[in-house]
């Protein structure tokens, strides 16, 4: 099977979109008689400089012959990418493979994508390996897509979770101008196949999530584990004319890009992480709203983050407190790690508190270590700070940023199964 690789087609100020970018290659190709399996919407390392929006690339799953391919891709992306843009850098990328056999890509290839997601590559890494492997790729200006475009060509061989996404495209003549959707249609439908669809719609912000709201192609985007109920809930959803749709497996939602830490010594910036650690300092909310919080292990610390955007998630970070142990998820930029979600494993129950006298009631003060705290008007010494119960709203288990938060491949509460409770946000 011949897999087609593209990536970095799109622009954050012009519209355009690699997924309908793919949509059109996988469409030429099936004009002229191809089978297509499969169309992967992979989403690379979010941390990475050079991104444009999502950072996706695309894999198209054909049985047309590479050449063939190869020149259908080509046309397409010179007439579709949006390369006045100056961050906008496509990539192409060719494999032959054996017929519908999309796993016979070689181990460096997979290699190279769980890398793209996880880590960093440079252009040269990518041209290198194609042509090591004899793959056909072409670059426009400084050709970065093809980075993406060689990542999407070994995704389906290097990871195992997946999930959908049916997108439906607006007509031409409308691109650039407000989407006509009609929300109630929007809640009702995410209503109705949730928890299959997830991501559609924030209730908490009364948000339609799954509709953009940058120029470009796309009028929804419906995410979730099954395709029919994907499929479902973009049909009830009222609003413009569809001009075309097409359904998507994707790393979404599946936590991919996360490595899973030992320590926090050994966390770097512009990769994402999963590590433990125990709550240091008390939660303080900044200018802005950004809400920062201190953890530590036995070999270093880490302020952790939660910004104005994650909304209702900062009070879950707020309500943490000094001693509380965590597992947190998110990327590290500037020796600041974003939280996607963390899981409190054990909390503070009680607090030290100095004693009162019983006798007069005074707060005592400390006279020094081993000495008493002080003394009372009846003469009586006390010694040693007491301990009371702290009433907690935060139960232990996993909290997560709200889906109007949620970065494309961070993996929502309701997906799978967690090591602890886990307290959805819908």
């Amino acid at each position: 099977m011949t897999t087609v690789g593209i990536d970095d087609t799109d622009s954050r100020t012009r519209g355009m979109c690699t997924t309908y970018v793919a949509h059109r290659v996988a469409g030429g190709l099936e004009a002229r008689g191809a089978s297509v399996a499969r169309v992967l919407l992979v989403r690379l390392n979010p941390a990475v400089e050079h991104k444009t929006r999502g950072n996706a690339a695309l894999a198209i799953h054909t049985d047309a012959p590479a050449d063939e391919a190869f020149e259908v891709a080509r046309e397409t992306v010179s007439a579709a990418a949006a390369v006045d843009d100056d961050r906008t850098n496509p990539g192409l990328v060719v494999a032959p493979g054996a017929p519908d056999d999309p796993d016979a890509v070689p181990d460096a290839v997979a290699d190279f994508a769980r890398d793209a997601v996880r880590d960093h590559h440079a252009i040269a890494d990518a041209t290198a390996l194609c042509d090591a492997l004899d793959y056909r790729r072409e670059g426009w200006k400084n050709g970065r897509g093809r980075i993406g475009a060689l990542a999407a060509v070994g995704a389906w061989r290097a990871f195992a979770d997946w999930s959908y996404e049916h997108i439906a495209y607006r007509e031409r003549e409308r691109w650039g101008s407000e989407r006509d959707v009609d929300p109630e249609s929007v809640f009702a439908a995410a209503d109705e196949r949730y928890p299959a669809a997830w991501d559609t719609i924030d209730r908490g912000e009364g948000e339609t999530v799954c509709v953009p709201h940058t120029p470009g192609p796309i009028l929804h985007g419906i995410r979730g584990d099954d395709p029919d109920a994907c499929r479902a809930v973009a049909t009830a959803i009222d609003g413009e004319p569809i001009d075309a749709a097409r359904l998507f497996v994707t790393n979404q939602g599946t936590d991919v890009h996360l490595r899973d830490a030992g320590s926090l010594a050994t966390l770097d910036d512009g990769r994402a992480y999963r590590v433990d650690g125990t709550v240091v300092s008390p939660p303080e909310t900044r200018r802005g709203g950004h809400v920062f919080v201190e953890i530590a292990d036995d070999t270093d610390r880490i302020r952790c983050a939660a910004f104005e955007p994650t909304k209702r998630f900062r009070d879950r970070v707020r309500d943490l407190r000094t001693g509380d142990e965590l597992t947190v998820c998110g990327e590290v930029s500037e020796g600041t790690l974003k939280l996607e979600k963390f899981a409190l494993r054990e909390r503070v129950t009680t607090e030290r508190v100095t004693p009162t006298c019983p006798e007069c009631g005074r707060t005592m003060e400390s006279a020094g270590a081993d000495q008493a705290i002080g003394v009372g008007t009846a003469g009586r010494a006390l010694r040693g700070r007491s301990r009371r119960r702290v009433e907690r709203d935060l139960e232990p288990g996993w909290y997560e940023v709200p889906p109007c938060a949620r970065r494309h491949v961070a993996r929502p509460l309701v997906r799978g199964e967690w090591d602890a409770p886990t307290h959805p946000e819908r």
